[in-house]
């Protein structure tokens, strides 16, 4: 495929992509906000000052850029973060991490990628770097970077041998693209070996800048006073679920008959638009529940406590005795489990975790996580380690040491973008 035809298969999509979006913002209003931005059309233009591209397209990226954002602010004191996305739940959670810096931070969705919507992009905000997060590789993006001569680096990257695969599909279009990467930090070798393979030329392994996030004191006190009102029961935090997953939590931590009566399940779902979906799921099944965004000082007395709030991941953590980490019960991929481990909690995960394959199997062969085949087989796993503090105890350690050993990719990364920011 060439990038005349991709982009003609862009604009075809383009009227039922925002039909997509304009359905979603039914759930999601966010969704319905700033379209301008998705077409390239802005207004003002900022005032001038040297800026620095990253893009984050969702939750999970942005929260793993924040080390990354907050080194380049701290290393360029003159530089503004432009800091994009795709998902306005990934823009709430840069809103909320990078806030504080004020102007020197601002934030835009990216939009679709048409060369001419890149080239307004481009015009308008005239970044001297092209940041992109783990797997975004935007094709006539980065050949708009080349032509304007804006260097583009992928770090934190990772490509899964499924991806891989769907990415040679493409043909000369993926290639193309990476080949016209100034560099790539890639999380292992593995990653390293594939994005080479597509011809990426200045490939270098920095480990993933997802173990140097760190947990905000805020979120710490949260989580504190949320265990408070927990008033001591045995909690298990299934965190970032996916679709058809919580069905079947919940089905086998209702067969099992032997869990302690006071024991609490919290459910945290990846995707906002499913919180009243996933109450009803429990509601159904004759278990009570208790919403988080309605808790307020309240003690949790429900059998289910449903985490429907934004930016609390690391309060549900800290406030939890063991957690599964979602996406990994069926063939989605998993979720990113370094952020449990480093609040030294046990973690459990599921067989498909092929989109953070490394840092599962790591911590798994560390001790600080536990692979289940199935949900009654994760249920029984979660009751063992609730009823058991020392093993609890031995396996929050160990994850805790697994975390910690992999920190400094983030300073890697500064120190390989140092050679092609002008």
């Amino acid at each position: 495929m060439n990038r005349r035809l991709y982009s003609l298969l862009w604009w075809l999509a383009l009227p039922l992509v925002l039909a997509r979006l304009w359905w979603r913002g039914r759930k999601e209003p966010g969704y319905r906000r700033y379209w301008g931005e998705r077409l390239g059309l802005y207004g003002a233009r900022l005032p001038e000052r040297r800026t620095f591209m990253v893009h984050a397209v969702s939750v999970g990226e942005t929260r793993a850029a924040e080390p990354l954002v907050e080194a380049l602010l701290a290393r360029w004191p003159d530089c503004r973060v432009l800091l994009t996305h795709m998902t306005p739940t990934g823009r709430a959670t840069g809103r909320a991490l990078f806030g504080k810096h004020g102007e020197r931070v601002v934030q835009s969705y990216l939009p679709y990628d048409t060369g001419l919507l890149v080239r307004r992009f481009l015009t308008h905000f005239a970044p001297r770097v092209c940041i992109l997060m783990e797997t975004e590789v935007w094709p006539n993006l980065i050949a708009g970077c080349a032509r304007q001569g804006v260097p583009v680096a992928l770090v934190n990257a990772r490509l899964s041998e499924r991806s891989l695969r769907r990415g040679r599909r493409f043909g000369g279009i993926m290639m193309d693209a990476a080949r016209a990467m100034s560099v790539v930090a890639a999380q292992t070798e593995l990653d390293a070996v594939r994005i080479r393979s597509l011809g990426a030329p200045h490939v270098a392994v920095t480990g993933s800048i997802k173990f140097d996030v760190v947990p905000p004191q805020a979120a710490l006190e949260t989580g504190a006073r949320l265990r408070a009102q927990m008033q001591a029961r045995p909690v298990f935090l299934c965190a970032s679920t996916r679709d058809g997953e919580e069905a079947l939590i919940l089905d086998a931590w209702q067969r099992r008959a032997d869990k302690p009566a006071d024991a609490l399940l919290a459910i945290v779902p990846r995707h906002p638009q499913r919180f009243d979906e996933v109450a009803q799921m429990a509601h159904a099944r004759g278990l009570s529940l208790q919403r988080r965004s309605q808790l307020g000082d309240a003690q949790v007395d429900a059998q289910v406590l449903l985490g429907d709030s934004m930016g609390e991941m690391f309060a549900y953590y800290a406030a939890c005795d063991c957690a599964f980490i979602g996406g990994s019960l069926l063939p989605l991929g998993g979720q990113n489990l370094i952020e449990a481990c480093a609040l030294g909690k046990p973690v459990l995960v599921g067989e498909h975790t092929f989109n953070f394959l490394d840092a599962s199997e790591e911590a798994v062969a560390a001790g600080g996580a536990l692979r289940v085949a199935d949900a009654d087989a994760l249920v029984a796993q979660a009751l063992r380690l609730l009823e058991n503090a020392d093993a609890r105890a031995a396996m929050g350690a160990q994850a805790a040491a697994f975390a910690g050993r992999h920190r400094g990719a983030t300073l890697r990364t500064v120190e390989l973008l140092q050679r092609i920011i002008p």
